[in-house]
């Protein structure tokens, strides 16, 4: 005589039907962030040990992470250096008090010929949103610059720190004038101290681990599609457990509410 199956293995059956959904939509995600999204997005609530057994036993693991290597050229006669003065404090007590930025690259095919857009962002420490980005094929002053003042325009009231790395487009005398005509004031990384721009740098980790590596990109359009929508899902429906287990703009608009 054969015993009925428990309520717990029917619930668990459930979930792992489940897990293999959001792991079939983003393999990259590991058993943390499928606990997360079950209970937001599915009304599923298990703890972590649970799910975890359950992306043994169907063999879900995420995909592997991939070192960032940078594209931002150091400036070889820089016309203005800045102090660290961020100093590797990665958190803030409200938004736009501390931004970061960078600039990283991405490559499609066409044939034989490999060819490069570049994409620079802003993220504010307190809720880790990108506040503006931008995309372009040349990795220029004017693809930093505008970046910075659709930042500015979208939050004409905010007066962070500003850090970067010692890229040549930070270190540029216009750009420090952009800078000071913002209220705002500038911090750069240490020559050869990728950490002291860490959540940067970490954010193009998560976008290319998500998103990019393992994908061969063969036309412009669908890579900068890719690129728009990856930040917009990062910014609106990503969970970040530093965050609350929130989304960068939940956290942003809770605070404001409060404010």
């Amino acid at each position: 005589m054969h015993r009925g199956i428990s309520e717990s293995e029917i619930a668990n059956r459930l979930i792992a039907d489940e897990i293999e959904k959001i792991h079939e939509e983003s393999p990259d995600k590991g058993y943390r962030r499928i606990r997360d999204d079950l209970e937001r997005y599915h009304d599923i609530k298990a703890n972590d040990k649970r799910v975890l057994r359950i992306c043994r036993k169907l063999d879900i693991k995420s995909t592997i992470k991939y070192a960032n290597n940078g594209c931002t050229r150091q400036a070889a006669h820089p016309q203005y250096i800045a102090e660290n003065l961020l100093n590797r404090e990665f958190n803030a007590d409200a938004p736009n008090k501390k931004w970061l930025t960078d600039v990283t690259e991405f490559k499609y095919y066409v044939g034989s010929v490999v060819h490069k857009i570049y994409l620079s962002a802003i993220l504010d420490l307190f809720d880790r949103r990108i506040v503006s980005f931008v995309i372009r094929d040349s990795n220029n002053n004017a693809l930093v610059f505008d970046t910075f003042d659709m930042a500015v325009e979208a939050n004409p009231k905010a007066h962070p720190l500003f850090h970067s790395d010692r890229g040549f487009q930070y270190t540029n005398r216009a750009f420090h004038s952009r800078l000071e005509k913002a209220g705002m004031t500038q911090s750069m990384s240490r020559v050869a101290k990728c950490i002291d721009n860490g959540p940067m740098e970490g954010f193009w980790g998560i976008l290319k681990r998500e998103r990019y590596y393992g994908s061969r990109f063969t036309n412009r359009e669908t890579l900068v599609k890719m690129v728009e929508d990856y930040i917009d899902y990062y910014n609106n429906r990503r969970l970040q457990r530093n965050l609350g287990v929130l989304t960068p703009m939940e956290k942003h608009e809770i605070h404001l509410q409060a404010a």
